[in-house]
């Protein structure tokens, strides 16, 4: 399990009533992450069986549209428990629609579909999972966007697990997002989610939620009763239609989340985006086989150089003058007499010096094998 002081702090995101969230640099991998810090000192049990709850529906998941969970560290020292999990440079969408209600500026209608499919994804994840999974509190402050803008459902502290014919009582969530049923108190089950995350749809159009009062109990009679406004002309009448099906007051009328995976909008996003996917995929690839050939030459050239130095040191080992010493000859007439000869130096008398005969080192070293094997391996490569 990890520690504290495997991360570095870069700097808080966000606060709230127990705890921020801190965006953190793993020292092992240096990848850029975020921890939720959350003190749970004074929480009660029902709080920290939320929090328990929290971490272990969010190791379920390992999908493109869920924010991912990496680990959990326990100070029980300080009571507080750090939730590592994927950092989202995007933001909130929350922040994303304020910004746009500021500037007055709207989102195009592609970016509303996409981000309307993305979620379908993520919901259908939940919903299909075993035991399924009701989120309970979509709103636009748990959507996260990556750098590359794709949303991802995150936050699931309210989340709880549901059995397969059974419905969930407790009225849990942000009261703009609440379904009819929850308002009332009825049983609810996965088609309140597709409510929240037809009103976070709307919310994202509209850049205000679908109804809204200066009470709570004003909130509750609108969401009941009231009928949504239209979106038309500024968006078209098929994305209201959908939003509509999703915000059915009746649920056994409003819609599924593979119904609305069946839109044929919906269909070909999530056939752009699986394509895109595969894109960045085989595009990742691509550079890791660009890296690993670099490495490749960079010890190419180290073993030439070695190769090099070493046919230097042959080359001037070959030139090295051997030294002979020198006998004289011993005359064979023996009518003369020999005369009385003293010593010749050796250094006197210039002898051709030969090098004795030696195969080259670089014949049988392992540098030269070694050299030749990789520029075979990378001439093998580019063939291929």
């Amino acid at each position: 399990m990890a520690s504290i002081e495997d991360y570095e702090q870069l700097g808080e995101i966000g606060s709230g009533a127990f705890g921020k969230v801190v965006r953190i640099r793993s020292k092992a991998t240096k990848s850029i992450l975020a921890w939720k810090e959350v003190y749970y000192g004074r929480m009660s049990e029902k709080e920290k069986t939320l929090l328990v709850n929290e971490v272990n529906i969010l190791r379920e998941f390992r999908h493109q549209n869920i924010v991912r969970y990496y680990d959990r560290i326990i100070d029980k020292r300080n009571c507080k428990i750090y939730i590592i999990m994927e950092y989202c440079e995007g933001g909130d969408l929350g922040s994303l629609i304020k910004k746009c209600k500021e500037t007055g500026q709207h989102f195009e209608e592609e970016v509303v579909w996409k981000i309307l499919s993305q979620l379908a994804l993520a919901l259908n994840e939940c919903h299909t999972h075993s035991p399924k999974i009701l989120h309970r509190d979509i709103k636009p402050r748990n959507v996260f966007l990556n750098a590359q803008k794709m949303a991802k459902l995150g936050d699931f502290g309210l989340a709880r697990t549901l059995d397969d014919n059974s419905f969930a009582m407790t009225n849990l969530g942000t009261p703009y997002y609440l379904s009819p049923e929850q308002i009332k108190g009825q049983p609810y089950d996965e088609k309140s989610d597709i409510w929240a995350l037809g009103a976070v749809i709307y919310e994202l159009a509209a850049l205000r939620p679908p109804f809204n009062a200066t009470s709570q109990s004003a909130l509750n009679k609108k969401i009941c009763e009231d009928s949504l406004e239209s979106l038309v002309p500024r968006y078209s009448s098929e994305l209201f239609t959908v939003i509509s099906s999703m915000m059915d007051k009746t649920p056994s009328s409003r819609w599924s989340v593979e119904k609305l995976l069946a839109h044929p909008q919906i269909v070909l996003r999530v056939r752009e985006l699986k394509v895109t996917q595969h894109y960045a995929h085989i595009q990742r690839k691509e550079d890791e086989m660009k890296q690993k050939e670099k490495q490749l030459e960079q010890w190419e050239q180290r073993l030439q150089q070695w190769e090099s130095e070493l046919n230097a040191k042959e080359a001037s080992m070959g030139n090295e003058p051997t030294h002979h010493s020198y006998i004289p000859p011993q005359s064979t007439s023996s009518n003369t007499p020999s005369p009385s000869l003293s010593p010749v130096p050796a250094s006197s008398i210039e002898i051709p010096c030969t090098a004795p005969s030696q195969q080259p080192l670089g014949a049988t070293h392992p540098a030269h094998t070694a050299a030749k094997g990789i520029r075979q391996a990378h001439m093998d490569r580019h063939d291929e």
